[in-house]
C-alpha cells in the first residue's frame, strides 16, 4: 500500500518520533523546564495540558506509552456520581457530575455521548429494591441538572415495560420480567483516545511530550530519567515536579500507601447478545449497590465488567485476569440472559488497577469497592506533588487540583486553570460534528480530525481496508497514529491508539499491517526514490 501526505493544520499538536527525539535532546542540554509531569495516563496528560494552558513550560514523560497504565483498561464510562451519591459522598459525586458535563459540553463532545441503560427488573430484584433504584435514578437526574447539564445532553431515567425492555436488550431472560428502568449516562468511545487528546492538545500548547522516558528517581527540582529506546540516562530539570502515576505512585515517592483494586472486563462477540441498543446494569445477588456492566461497543465486540478485588503484592505493569474474575462475571449474566453463555464465549479479557488511597491505616481495612474514589494530593518534603485516587471522569479536577499545589508550593507565576473550557484536539459542536463528511465511526473517535483520516483511504484505497477481517479500523488510522498520535511500535498502534489488541486473535492478526505501517512510515522520513508499498 503507499502512503499519500496528508495536509491538515495539525501540525503544532502532531506527535511523532522526530518530535520525540528532537525535544528530548533540547532537556537533554540543560534546559529547564517549569513543570515535570511524570505519568501519561488521563491525570498526568490533563496535568501537562494544564500547566501548559496556564502558560507555564512543561516537559510530560512516561515509561511506556500514552495511556499504558489504567487510563486504557475502564469501563469507558464518564460516570454521574450516581453510586456516589448512594453511599452520601455528595461532594465526589457532584464534583464527578460537573465533570461529566463539561466533558459532555466543552471539551470532548466527540469523544463523549450520552449512553443508555437499562437495568432489567429480574425476579432477582425485589420491589423494594426496585423502588429504591428508581428514586436514586431520579436523585442523579437531580445532580445532572445541579451541575447545569442540559436535558438535550442526557435525557431524563423513566421505566420501561417489559416488551420495551427485551427490545431493548432481547437476550435478556423474559421468564419474571416485570419491566427495566432506563437511565443515561456519558459513555466515551475510547478512553485511550482521551488520553492521546489530551497529550496532543498539551503539545499544541507547547508541552514536551515524551514516551519510552523512565523516571528512575525524583525530587523537588526535577528527575533522573532514562530514555528507553536508546538506554542513555540523563537529567530533566524541573522547577516543580507532578507525580502522576497511579498504583506505580508509592514506587517513585515514599510514605505513598495505596489499596490497588483489579477491575476486571470480558470481551464477548456482539452476535452472542443479540442486539443491544442499550448498556446493562445487571444486579449482583446480595449486594445492594453493585452491578455488572454489559457495554455494547459498536466493534462487533461487548466488554462486561466490573470486578473489584483488593490487590496485594508489586504491581504489574499488565495485570493478568484470574479465572475466578472470568467465572464470576459470567455467572452474574447468566442470572440474567436467556443465552448460555460459557468461558469459549469469552474472545478476551482486560484487566486494570485503580489507585485508591489507603487512609486505614489499621487492619481490617474495608473492601476496596468501599473505599472512597475522592482523590488526594500530597506534597512530600522536598517538594514533589503527588495525585493519587479519584476515578477517569474527574481526571481533570485531578490535575486542576495538582497543579493548583505545585503552582503553590514552588512559587510560580502562572495563570489562572483553563481546562474547564479548553475544547481538545478534535473537539466542535454537535451541529458540525454531524455536518463533517466523513464515516460517523471515524468522527466518533476522531472527531474534526476524521475527514483527514478518511482522506488518507480515498487516497490509497489499500489504506481504507480494515487491518482485521470483520473489525472496522482501517489501515489509515494506522498511519495517523504514527505521523500524529505518538505511536511508536505494533503494542502502541494495536493495544492503545485502536482496541484491536483486546482480542488476541484479532491482535495476531493485525501484526504484519501494523510493522508494514511503521517500516514505510520510517523511510518516509529518508530520502526515497519512489515506489508503492504494499502489506
Amino acid at each position: 500500500m503507499s502512503h499519500p501526505r496528508d495536509t491538515t493544520s495539525t501540525r503544532s499538536s502532531s506527535l511523532s518520533a522526530a518530535r520525540r527525539r528532537r525535544e528530548l535532546a533540547g532537556l537533554a542540554g540543560g534546559e529547564q523546564v517549569d513543570v515535570l509531569v511524570v505519568g501519561l495516563g488521563a491525570t498526568g496528560a490533563g496535568a501537562a495540558l494544564d500547566a501548559a494552558s496556564r502558560g507555564l513550560t512543561v516537559a510530560a514523560i512516561d515509561a511506556h506509552d500514552l495511556a499504558f497504565g489504567t487510563s486504557r483498561w475502564s469501563s469507558k464510562l464518564i460516570h454521574g456520581g450516581l453510586r456516589y451519591l448512594a453511599s452520601g459522598q455528595l461532594d465526589v459525586a457532584h464534583e464527578s457530575a460537573v465533570e461529566r458535563g463539561v466533558l459532555m459540553e466543552r471539551t470532548a463532545p466527540h469523544l463523549v455521548a450520552a449512553q443508555p441503560f437499562v437495568l432489567p427488573l429480574t425476579p432477582l430484584v425485589s420491589r423494594a429494591q426496585a423502588a429504591l433504584a428508581r428514586a436514586g435514578l431520579h436523585a442523579g437526574d437531580v445532580l445532572r441538572a445541579s451541575a447545569r447539564t442540559s436535558r438535550a445532553t442526557l435525557p431524563g431515567p423513566r421505566a420501561l415495560s417489559p416488551v420495551e425492555t427485551r427490545h431493548m436488550a432481547p437476550a435478556l431472560r423474559p421468564a419474571g420480567l416485570r419491566g427495566g428502568l432506563l437511565s443515561w449516562d456519558g459513555r466515551l468511545s475510547d478512553d485511550a483516545r482521551l488520553v492521546t487528546a489530551l497529550a496532543r492538545t498539551a503539545a499544541a500548547h507547547g508541552a514536551r511530550v515524551l514516551t519510552r522516558v523512565r523516571a528512575l528517581s525524583l525530587d523537588g527540582t526535577g528527575a533522573l530519567v532514562r530514555d528507553e529506546t536508546t538506554g542513555e540516562e540523563t537529567r530533566i530539570r524541573a522547577r516543580a515536579v507532578v507525580n502522576a502515576t497511579g498504583v506505580w505512585a508509592g514506587g517513585l515517592i515514599d510514605d505513598i500507601r495505596l489499596r490497588p483494586s483489579r477491575g476486571t472486563h470480558l470481551v464477548l462477540r456482539s452476535e452472542d447478545l443479540g442486539s443491544l441498543t442499550a448498556g446493562l446494569h445487571i444486579p449482583i445477588p446480595g449486594e445492594a449497590n453493585r452491578f455488572v456492566l454489559v457495554l455494547p461497543q459498536g466493534d462487533g465486540r461487548v466488554y462486561v465488567g466490573l470486578t473489584d478485588e483488593p490487590v496485594d503484592g508489586e504491581v504489574p505493569d499488565v495485570p493478568e485476569v484470574p479465572e475466578t474474575d472470568i467465572g464470576f462475571l459470567l455467572d452474574v449474566l447468566g442470572s440474567a440472559l436467556d443465552v448460555s453463555l460459557g468461558r469459549e464465549d469469552v474472545i478476551g479479557a482486560f484487566a486494570g488497577l485503580r489507585p485508591l488511597l489507603d487512609t486505614s491505616g489499621a487492619a481490617g481495612a474495608p473492601r476496596t469497592a468501599d473505599i472512597s474514589r475522592r482523590h488526594a494530593v500530597l506534597t512530600s518534603p522536598d517538594g514533589v506533588v503527588t495525585v493519587v485516587g479519584g476515578k477517569l471522569t474527574t481526571y481533570r479536577r485531578m490535575a486542576q487540583d495538582a497543579l493548583d499545589a505545585a503552582v503553590a508550593a514552588r512559587g510560580l507565576v502562572a495563570g489562572p486553570c483553563r481546562t474547564a473550557a479548553l475544547p481538545l484536539v478534535g473537539a466542535a459542536s454537535p451541529a458540525r460534528l454531524a455536518a463533517l463528511d466523513a464515516p460517523r465511526r471515524l468522527v466518533r473517535r476522531y472527531g474534526t480530525e476524521a475527514t483527514a483520516v478518511h482522506a488518507l483511504g480515498l487516497a490509497d484505497p489499500a489504506l481504507a481496508r480494515p487491518v482485521v477481517p470483520g473489525h472496522p479500523v482501517t489501515a489509515a488510522e494506522l498511519v495517523w497514529a504514527v505521523r500524529h498520535e505518538g505511536a511508536l511500535d505494533e503494542a502502541d498502534l494495536l493495544d492503545r491508539r485502536t482496541r484491536i489488541g483486546v482480542v488476541p486473535d484479532d491482535r495476531a492478526a493485525a501484526l504484519v499491517t501494523a510493522r508494514e505501517v511503521l517500516r514505510h512510515e520510517e523511510e518516509l522520513l529518508a530520502p526515497r526514490s519512489g515506489g508503492a508499498v504494499s502489506a
